[in-house]
């Protein structure tokens, strides 16, 4: 039996792309996974929750749902960039915020949470104080309402990225502190069904570009490993990191081999 069996997981987002391959790779290890998504998955999880995460009610709805206690919780549920901003932040930024913390005291000692965040947030050190004040709000509500207030240039998308990655490098040592590691998977383009979206918020060009830096698009298999990974125990002094799984594209526009893409 691997290191997952007999362990149990919150997994957003199973219903497709990254979070259905996750959820499988976990149930083939042995390990009992329940879904949160507001659509069923057809991977065999042992329970699947109902929640729309653009909602904190239904957040708190589908959390008071959890029973006992887990080893992990997978944050993947996403939206591209074609979705009205203000929905964009809340599923992608304040809904990872809101559930993150209202898993941490159903998480066992040496639990991990892993996000899947986005290559697309690079630009994050350039609009650390913006983040930081989203961040600094203290409610799902109030996140919403700064952001309203506070309109950000560029796609939403992007932005929304820039605030889960800091979210998830500033909440290491609180994790810590709870016996608890985090930690966010940062893909470039990934083959999922919505690469199309992306394709059109960002550019087909710019997307296509890459993809002939690198090769190929990854495969939702490429990113639910370093998932898996990061749950692991081989990973147990990897907290409050953001690591890049995107072939090589990332490390290049750092160290200025290529330029930074308009996306």
């Amino acid at each position: 039996m691997s290191e997952f069996g007999n362990k149990r997981y919150v997994v957003t987002g199973a219903a497709s792309g990254i979070g259905d391959a996750t959820a499988r790779k976990l149930i083939e290890a042995g390990a009992e996974v329940v879904s949160l998504d507001r659509n069923i998955p057809s991977a065999p999880v042992s329970r699947h929750i109902d929640v729309d995460l653009a909602n904190p009610r239904s957040i708190d709805a589908a959390v008071e749902q959890l029973d006992g206690s887990y080893d992990g919780l997978m944050n993947i549920a996403g939206i591209p960039g074609t979705a009205p901003g203000d929905l964009v932040i809340a599923v992608n930024s304040l809904a990872v915020r809101h559930l993150t913390e209202a898993c941490l005291g159903r998480l066992t000692p040496g639990s991990a949470v892993t996000i899947v965040s986005s290559t697309a947030g690079f630009d994050w050190p350039e609009r650390l104080e913006a983040i930081r004040e989203l961040l600094a709000t203290d409610s799902f509500e109030a996140g919403a309402a700064w952001f309203k207030e506070h309109p950000q240039p560029g796609n939403a998308y992007n932005f929304s990225k820039m605030v889960t990655t800091v979210y998830t490098m500033s909440m290491g040592l609180a994790a810590a502190q709870q016996g608890l590691r985090i930690n966010a998977v940062l893909p470039g383009p990934v083959e999922t069904p919505i690469l199309v979206d992306f394709e059109e918020s960002m550019g087909k060009e710019t997307l296509d570009g890459v993809k002939g830096l690198v090769g190929r698009h990854a495969t939702p298999d490429d990113i639910a490993d370093v998932v898996l990974f990061l749950a692991s125990d081989a990973a147990r002094w990897i907290n409050g990191q953001a690591i890049a799984v995107d072939g090589g594209i990332t490390g290049a526009i750092a160290s200025g081999v290529v330029p930074k893409p308009e996306i």
